[in-house]
């Protein structure tokens, strides 16, 4: 019982810490990309405002690699946003081995504990026979374990896959949002090299 006990706490404190880690405003915040494009377009990409987005969240994380490469080659810039989508997702499943973990391994906990239980049961009668009625009652005792083992694993299952599917989201959004910048960093650069072409070729006739 004590390791259960010890598993049980131990998973009740990971579902609350992740469950404070992995709300989506904290790292999938609403509004960021569009605030970072606009102040772009406005004053560039500074170090003070590349750091501050990095600070901000994980998405932040992310979109300032890729604002650190901002003049520079489109392959590059993408190369900067998935080394850090790595690392962010990598931080995002903190946690997530130890969850599963004792979700896979409270029901053998149990098991194993109303075995040697049992064992202890038989081991405990004498020659001349066992009273049904205190085999039955240590029986019950020995089950305990299997029942608070199983209590353990379901919820602790419930919330990993939850968890795991919420990490898959946000590095699915993350994803999306950084192809977005990409996106606005060179459509705006092809955009103005093709402006000036055409002015160019409209001096050009006028001479």
């Amino acid at each position: 019982m004590w390791p259960l006990l010890l598993a049980s706490v131990i998973a009740v404190a990971l579902i609350i810490e992740r469950s404070i880690s992995l709300r989506r405003s904290r790292v999938v915040p609403s509004g960021l990309l569009e605030r970072i494009i606009s102040d772009v377009g406005r004053s560039g990409a500074p170090p003070e405002m590349i750091n501050r987005v990095a600070a901000h969240s994980p998405l932040g994380q992310v979109l300032a690699a890729g604002l650190r490469d901002f003049n520079s080659s489109r392959e590059v810039m993408k190369e900067s946003i998935e080394e850090s989508g790595r690392a962010v997702a990598h931080e995002l499943e903190r946690f997530m081995t130890t969850l599963g973990t004792i979700a896979a391994i409270s029901p053998l906990l149990g098991l194993f504990g109303t075995i040697v239980g049992m064992i202890d049961i038989f081991a405990s009668q004498g020659a001349s026979g066992a009273d049904p009625t205190q085999l039955a009652r240590g029986i019950s005792i020995a089950l305990y374990t299997t029942g608070f083992g199983l209590i353990i694993a379901i919820p602790a299952t419930i919330f990993w896959r939850h968890f795991r599917r919420l990490i898959d989201d946000f590095v699915v959004d993350m994803e999306q949002q950084a192809i977005k910048l990409v996106e606005v960093a060179h459509g705006e650069r092809v955009h103005g090299e093709r402006a000036h072409h055409v002015e160019r070729i409209h001096g050009e006739r006028k001479r």
